[in-house]
């Protein structure tokens, strides 16, 4: 096909959309599953670019600037929200894959939407959702996100959802890796409903790992928070830069900083430590995937799909630093009172919506499409819980002060 006039082949650009050569064990999008209902192909977009640009455009993917990672919205401009996390965590996805040859465009998209299900308020949100539906299946974010792109961003005429590409939801749903062993056996407790009911009408093959760009995203999120947090703990003064040398990754790094550059300041130094040690991670995966890689030699992403463990992950050494920093940060940061305080007002904020709207005191505002009425409570609780976990930090102290008499300061 030639554009009008031009006697440009259009084709050509979608051809070449992919950029560079990919490895036999990336995701192909030439030989994509395609997506659950079918469309035209883009002529000038892979699928998986499509996918990715369906994401950035959607009101879940705006709605993360307001979602708390770990200090809720008002504590400061420059600690990181979902947002701010979720584009860091493209950036390293991103590095991953040029580094394994796999596709970039399916490793940032999966990035992007990794955490389209969390509730606002982040984990302590999460817990009270979790609670709230116990007698109705729980509430996992993960299965969440996959509500979210199946079903409620409405933004399409012919479908709701955004109707990605099965790579992508494959990648999503197994972001922490396989659900079930091959005989269908849970391996991680019960498989979320959301995900079960979806993968009854389109397989996503629950017992396999997903393709290397979706590992790629898994611990790319996975650095991305470690450090990110280091920093956002560092600037609200939860520890000091001298509580790291209890740290063994961190208190190298720091020696080898103080070594090239005595006397640098403190602000400094702490750039630099996160600089650092970003970088040292994601060598140290992209060292150790290439290994496995030459070891199992996958010659389809099929094959890397079929093996019996993960391939893209940290070195011996570095899982045990990791697990030793992370510790650190629940310690230290995590269970700090100046991050508890907020958490408890908040799991309040959410918990008194719940009731309000589950039990009909008033109606959700919004479109129809938000009404109860005639619906079953296992239908009813899962609707509010779609409505509450879409909302932003801001919009659910808004909604709090606009229904009780009195809202829980975030302090």
């Amino acid at each position: 096909m030639r554009s009008a006039g031009t006697g440009f082949d259009i084709e050509s650009v979608r051809r070449t959309a992919g950029g560079r050569s990919l490895a036999p064990y990336a995701a192909q999008h030439e030989t994509s599953r395609g997506r659950l209902i079918e469309e035209p192909d883009s002529p000038t977009r892979t699928p998986f670019q499509r996918d990715r640009d369906r994401i950035i455009h959607s009101d879940a993917f705006r709605r993360l600037k307001h979602k708390t990672q770990v200090f809720v919205h008002h504590e400061g401009d420059h600690y990181r929200t979902r947002l701010t996390h979720t584009i860091e965590v493209g950036q390293i996805a991103r590095a991953l894959a040029r580094a394994l040859r796999v596709d970039e465009d399916l490793a940032e998209a999966l990035a992007l939407v990794h955490d389209f299900g969390h509730t606002p308020f982040g984990h302590a949100g999460e817990r009270v959702l979790n609670k709230k539906m116990a007698s109705f299946g729980g509430f996992d974010h993960n299965a969440q996100s996959l509500r979210a792109v199946t079903l409620l961003e409405r933004r399409y005429a012919t479908f709701d959802g955004l109707n990605l590409t099965w790579e992508t939801l494959e990648g999503l749903v197994k972001h922490n890796g396989p659900l079930i062993d091959r005989e269908g056996r849970d391996l991680n407790g019960p498989v979320p409903g959301a995900i079960s009911k979806y993968n009854a009408g389109h397989d996503l093959q629950l017992w396999s790992w997903p393709s290397l760009e979706a590992q790629c995203a898994a611990i790319a999120d996975d650095i991305a928070y470690d450090n990110h947090d280091l920093d956002d703990g560092l600037r609200a003064g939860l520890f000091s830069i001298d509580d790291l040398e209890s740290v063994p990754l961190c208190a190298k790094i720091l020696h080898d900083i103080r070594t090239d550059h005595p006397g640098l300041s403190v602000s400094r130094t702490a750039h630099e430590l996160v600089r650092r040690q970003i970088t040292m991670m994601v060598e140290d995966v992209i060292v150790q995937s290439m290994s496995r890689l030459q070891s199992v030699n996958p010659d389809s992403s099929d094959a890397v799909r079929a093996q019996a463990n993960v391939v893209v992950s940290f070195s011996d050494l570095m899982i045990v630093q990791e697990k030793t920093l992370k510790n650190f940060l629940f310690e230290k940061m995590y269970r700090h009172k100046a991050v508890m305080g907020p958490v408890r007002s908040a799991q309040v904020i959410l918990a008194d919506l719940f009731d309000c709207f589950f039990e009909g005191r008033t109606a959700m505002p919004g479109d129809p499409e938000w009404s109860l009425d005639g619906l079953a409570d296992p239908e009813r609780a899962e609707r509010v819980a779609d409505y509450l976990a879409g909302m932003t930090d801001r919009f659910a102290i808004a909604e709090h002060l606009r229904l009780f008499d009195r809202t829980p300061e975030l302090v």
